[in-house]
C-alpha cells in the first residue's frame, strides 16, 4: 500500500504552454503536490512569471523559452531540463491554439498552424521526453485534448481544432500501448468549456455565451484550477494502473 500516492516530491515535471491559463494552473498544482516544474513557454516573460509562482510554493521552477512546433527546440528544452534536474518524470502537453472559421473558408496557413501547434507540437514533446523516459524506465505523460475531440460543439465553427484534438486522443492511445513496456504511462485530459482569459470575450458575446451555458448541465464554465487535481492524479502513483485513457471533465456537456 502506498502511504501517500498523490505526493510528487522528488519528481520533475515539464508543462508546455504554462505561462497562463490552464497550463499555468496545472503547473502550480503539480508544484503544490511537491514536483519541481519546468515551464516550457513561448513567451519568456510569462514563463519567468510562472516559474516564480512555482518557487513561491516551495518547489524549484525553471522557465525555458520553447516553440513546440520546432522539434529541435523541444529537444533542447528536454536536454536543458534533464541537465538541470537530472531526470524528467512527468510531461504535460498543454500548449494549444484555436481558430474559428467556416471550413470552406479556412486558409491553408491557418489549418496548418492549428495542426502544427495542437498535434505536431504534442508529438514532438512526447517524442523528446519519451526518449529519456524509455532510458529511465518510467514516466507519466499527460496530453491536454478537448471534449471537442469527441463532439462538434456550437455555435463556433472550428473543424481544424476539433480534428487536432481528436488526433491527440488517438495519439495518446497509440503511445500508451507502444511505451507501456518501458514503464511509461500516457493519458489524456479532455476539458470542456473553461473560463479563461481567452474565452472571457465569448461569454460576453450574446450570440455565444448563452448558447455555451445552455449546453452545460452544471450551468457554468469550468475553472482552470479544477483540472489541477486530475493532473496530479495522472502524474502520481495514484494512477499507476491507468494508461491509454482519456478523462473528460466538462460539467456534463458530453453526457447529454
Amino acid at each position: 500500500m502506498i502511504s501517500d500516492p498523490f505526493n510528487l516530491t522528488g519528481k520533475v515535471a515539464m508543462v508546455s504552454g504554462a505561462g497562463r491559463g490552464l497550463g499555468y494552473e496545472l503547473a502550480l498544482s503539480l508544484a503544490n503536490a511537491g514536483a519541481d516544474v519546468v515551464i516550457a513557454e513561448l513567451d519568456p516573460q510569462l514563463g519567468v512569471h510562472a516559474a516564480e509562482a512555482v518557487k513561491a510554493l516551495g518547489s524549484e521552477g525553471l522557465a525555458i523559452e520553447t516553440d513546440v512546433t520546432d522539434p529541435d527546440d523541444v529537444e533542447q528544452t528536454v536536454r536543458q531540463s534533464i541537465k538541470r534536474f537530472g531526470r524528467l518524470d512527468v510531461l504535460v502537453c498543454n500548449a494549444g491554439i484555436g481558430h474559428w472559421s467556416p471550413a470552406e473558408q479556412v486558409s491553408v496557413t491557418d489549418w496548418q498552424k492549428v495542426i502544427d501547434v495542437n498535434l505536431n507540437g504534442v508529438f514532438y514533446c512526447c517524442q523528446a521526453a519519451g526518449k529519456h523516459m524509455i532510458k529511465q524506465r518510467s514516466g507519466s505523460i499527460i496530453n491536454i485534448a478537448s471534449m471537442s475531440g469527441q463532439i462538434v460543439n456550437i455555435p463556433q465553427r472550428q473543424a481544424a481544432y476539433n480534428a487536432s484534438k481528436a488526433a491527440v486522443v488517438q495519439l495518446t492511445r497509440s503511445l500508451a500501448i507502444e511505451w507501456v513496456e518501458h514503464g511509461i504511462r500516457v493519458n489524456a485530459i479532455s476539458p470542456g468549456i473553461l473560463a479563461t482569459d481567452m474565452t472571457h470575450q465569448y461569454f460576453n458575446d450574446p450570440r455565444i455565451g448563452p448558447e455555451w451555458l445552455r449546453r452545460i448541465p452544471m450551468g457554468r464554465p469550468g475553472r482552470p484550477e479544477e483540472l489541477g487535481p486530475l493532473a496530479v492524479y495522472l502524474a502520481s502513483d495514484a494512477s499507476a494502473y491507468m494508461t491509454g485513457s482519456n478523462l473528460t471533465i466538462d460539467g456534463g456537456y458530453t453526457a447529454v
